[in-house]
Order: C-alpha cells, then structure tokens, then sequence
C-alpha cells in the first residue's frame, strides 16, 4: 500500500480507523462468546455461538501489509535483527491467511501464496542474514512484485505494493533493543 502522496493527518486518521475498528471486532467476538455461554447456560440453545473469521483484506491490511513495511523500515534503521523477526512473523501471516481462507476463487489460496511467495522469502531472509542492503532492495522489491502478481490474478489489481515513501506513523523505535 502506497501512501507516499497521503497526508499525516490522512495516515493517522486511518491508523486511529484501523485502530478503532481492531477495537470493535475485539470487543464484538467477546460478546458473541459471552452471550452464547449465557445462552448455553440457560439452555436456550445447544448451537455452538459463530466465531469471527477475519476476511482476506482484514488480514492483507491489519497483519500482512503493515509487517511487510515494517521490514523495509527494519532496514532501513538497519535493524537487521528487527527484519528477521518481522520477516519470520509475515511467513506465518501469509500461512494463517491461506489457513483461514483455504479456496479463493475456485484457486487454492495456500498454493498460491506459497507459489508466489516462497522464493522472495528465501532470498528476503538470505540478504537479511547476510546485511545485504543491495541484495535487500531487489529481493523486497521481487516480494513487492509477486504480491501484486496475486492480486492481478485475483482480479485485485488496483491494489499496488511498492517501497514504502515518507515518514510512518508507527510507535516502533528501531535499533533500541538490549540497549
């Protein structure tokens, strides 16, 4: 997601959205699992209450983006260590994601994902471990690429991921850690 020509006020609003919203499903799920328990303790019913499953771009704008600029802003404070991990955590987002949405489209998601993925993620780690700035631009921009190449295929081709521009509005403070 490309936010380069967004204004501060534009990203923090939509952080604080995005924050609110978070907010809202936590607070939902609780409730629903409360009242069926209720409901199960009167005996009003035997169904098991429904259980919240995030939606694609829940997961693509609340988990997978935000940890994919995060590792770009990890190298870039060359915080290798800080890169790794998000890197580690964005493997699993993306297998939770096909785990929660195994067929999208009549494709299976999980063999997309890793058809797509599974090589820019290896050579990702490789210029990470190695602190390899040039070889880290190249293979995060072939992550970048790969995305989008699912989202074309998927008929989402509006949405467009790229090096992320401008200053973030995270609370993460890069190279602190063990200081």
């Amino acid at each position: 997601m490309e936010l380069g020509s967004v204004s501060t006020a534009s990203k923090s609003s939509l952080a604080l959205g995005l924050l609110s919203a978070f907010i809202v499903i936590l607070l939902t799920t609780t409730f629903v699992r409360l009242s069926g328990a209720h409901a199960g303790a009167l005996g009003a019913s035997s169904a098991p209450p429904e259980t919240y499953l995030p939606s694609i771009s829940d997961i693509m704008i609340g988990t997978i983006q935000p940890r994919h600029e995060r590792i770009w802003q990890a190298e870039q404070a060359r915080d290798w260590d800080f890169a790794a991990y998000e890197l580690g955590n964005l493997g699993g987002a993306f297998r939770r994601l096909g785990r929660a949405h195994p067929i999208e489209q009549n494709t299976s998601l999980p063999d997309m994902i890793e058809s797509v993925t599974k090589q820019q993620l290896e050579d990702l780690k490789s210029a990470i471990d190695r602190k390899d700035d040039a070889e880290f631009g190249k293979a995060y921009d072939a992550l970048s690429e790969a995305c989008n190449s699912c989202h074309q295929a998927l008929n989402h081709g509006t949405i467009v991921i790229g090096r992320p521009t401008g200053a973030t509005q995270s609370d993460l403070i890069f190279g602190k850690a063990g200081r």
